[in-house]
C-alpha cells in the first residue's frame, strides 16, 4: 500500500504522545493522502497542518487524534462536526462511531463542502453527510448530538451548539482569537455545563453568526 511506512511512523509517533489505541486504530484505517490536494500528497503523513485551499487547512494528525481522544466516541454515536474542511476529521470519527453511527458535518465554504464530499466518497465513507451552512448555528434537524467536534476557533462557545448537545454529551471546541484554548465541554444530566481547559492551540477562525465575522 502506498505511504504505508509513512503512515506507520506517524501512528508510532502518536502512540508515544499518549494517544489511545482505539483512536490510533481508526487513524490507521483512514488514508489521509486521499483528503489533501494531489500536489501535497507526499506530505500526507507528516504531523503538520496542510493547506487545502480557500485559506483553510487540514489539521495536524496529532490535533485530530487529541480531539477524537477527548470526545470518547462510542459505536453508534450521532456526531455533529463544525468545519468539514477536507473531510479527514469526519472520516476518523466515522471509523470510531462505526457504520451504526452517523456524522453530520457542516461546512461554510461551498468549494470545501464539495471537496469533502468527494473525498469521503472516494474513501468509502457513507455514514457522513456534509451540509453547506453556517456551522455556528449547529444543525437542529438531527439534534441532540452525542458528540460535537468544532474544528475552528470561536470567540466564545456558540449557544446553539450547547443547546444541541445531548445531556451527558461531550463537545470539544477551540475558543479565542489570538490566544486560543481547546475546551472540553460536558453537558450534565441536569443541563448544566462542565468546562475543562485542555491547553493552547492554533486554529483558523470560526466564521458565522455566533463566530467571527469576515472583516475581523
Amino acid at each position: 500500500m502506498e505511504y504505508e511506512e509513512e503512515r506507520q511512523r506517524l501512528i508510532d509517533s502518536l502512540r508515544e504522545q499518549g494517544i489511545g489505541e482505539k483512536v490510533l486504530e481508526a487513524m490507521n484505517r483512514v488514508p489521509r493522502d486521499l483528503f489533501i490536494p494531489k500536489k501535497l500528497q507526499s506530505a500526507a503523513y507528516c504531523d503538520s497542518p496542510l493547506p487545502i485551499g480557500n485559506k483553510q487547512t487540514i489539521s495536524a494528525p496529532h490535533m485530530v487524534a487529541i480531539m477524537c481522544d477527548l470526545l470518547e466516541i462510542k459505536k453508534g454515536d450521532i456526531i455533529l462536526e463544525i468545519g468539514a474542511g477536507s473531510g479527514y476529521n469526519a472520516a476518523v470519527m466515522a471509523e470510531l462511531t462505526g457504520p451504526e453511527g452517523k456524522i453530520y458535518s457542516i461546512e461554510r465554504i461551498p468549494a470545501l463542502g464539495k471537496f469533502a464530499k468527494e473525498n469521503l466518497l472516494k474513501a468509502g465513507y457513507d455514514n457522513v453527510t456534509v451540509i453547506v451552512a453556517d456551522g455556528t448555528m449547529g444543525y437542529k434537524e438531527h439534534a441532540p448530538y452525542d458528540r460535537i467536534c468544532v474544528t475552528s476557533a470561536a470567540p466564545s462557545i456558540p449557544e446553539p451548539l450547547v443547546e444541541q448537545l445531548r445531556e451527558g454529551g461531550i463537545m470539544v471546541i477551540p475558543v479565542g482569537k489570538y490566544m486560543q484554548r481547546l475546551l472540553l465541554i460536558r453537558k450534565q444530566l441536569d443541563g448544566s455545563i462542565e468546562e475543562r481547559d485542555c491547553g493552547g492551540v492554533i486554529f483558523v477562525p470560526l466564521v458565522g453568526k455566533y463566530g467571527f465575522h469576515i472583516h475581523e
